[in-house]
Parts: structure tokens; sequence; C-alpha cells
């Protein structure tokens, strides 16, 4: 590893740690040229399948697109962004262990939604509002129904 302050590449590791997940490992090293210190994060790069969307296009799947997504569905909402973690996490878990070369968005938005379900209905809503592409008030009312059955 280079140091980024002298660009030399003898150094050594201070610390190690584990993330919570066990996915990384955040190092913390000391250049022995010139002394300073810095900080490495060290992830698994997977080949992770490509997502086929609507449209038909087809793209890598974007961890932070996600998170993103997540994000504004539970804005203003009593969901701790803990578990929107958790959600994007059981997502690109699922996605691994699937071991296919693509797999399309609305089977990802599927498996966001049920887990969106049992955490917050308004947010559940918000999201299926943007993935199902309601084309009228009568799509969402109906949605909404289902979920208030369920509920019940």
């Amino acid at each position: 590893m280079k140091c980024p302050f002298c660009f030399n590449d003898d150094d050594k590791v201070v610390d190690s740690r584990i993330s919570k997940d066990g996915r990384s490992t955040k190092r913390k090293r000391q250049c022995n040229v010139c002394g300073k210190r810095f900080t490495t994060l060290e992830t698994i790069i997977s080949a992770s399948p490509l997502i086929i969307k609507k449209d038909g296009r087809r793209e890598s799947f974007d961890k932070q697109k996600l998170l993103n997504g997540l994000i504004k569905a539970c804005e203003k909402r009593p969901v701790p962004y803990r578990n929107i973690e958790e959600i994007v996490l059981s997502v690109e878990k699922w996605i691994e262990e699937t071991n296919l070369k693509e797999i399309k968005s609305e089977e990802i938005g599927k498996h966001v939604l049920d887990k969106l379900k049992n955490l917050d209905a308004i947010s559940y809503v918000r999201f299926a509002s943007v993935y199902l592409s309601f084309k009228d008030i009568n799509e969402l009312y109906e949605n909404v129904s289902e979920l208030i059955k369920k509920q019940s």
C-alpha cells in the first residue's frame, strides 16, 4: 500500500478491525519512511450480476442507488437508518446467493417491498408507487387496500 503523503510503499499495519457484517476490514497503517498514519478499507469484490431494468437496459447492481431510494421512501418516517441498511445488506446477500448472471429489477423490488411491508406501511407505499409505477389512483388504492387487509 502506498503512503498517500510520501507515496512510498513501505508501511506497517498498526491496527485492524473487521466490520460488523464481516465483509470489510479497516486497517490503520503507519508509513515507515515519513511516519504518518493513514487508514485503508479492504472489501471483497464480487462479480455481481447485471440488473435487467423494465425498459430492457442492463446495468450493474448499485448498492448506493438502492440505499438512496430507500432513504427517500423512508424520509420523515420513524424508520431507523440501521433498518434501511439492513434491507440493503439483505438484498445484496440475496443477490450474491442467487449466483445468477442477470436478475430482473422487479425481483429486487419485490424483495425490498417484502422487507418494507413489515417495517413501515407509508414507506412501503412510497417505494411501491415508484417501483410499481401506478398508472392511476385506482391501482394505488388497490395496493393500499391489500396492505390494510393484511395488517388487520
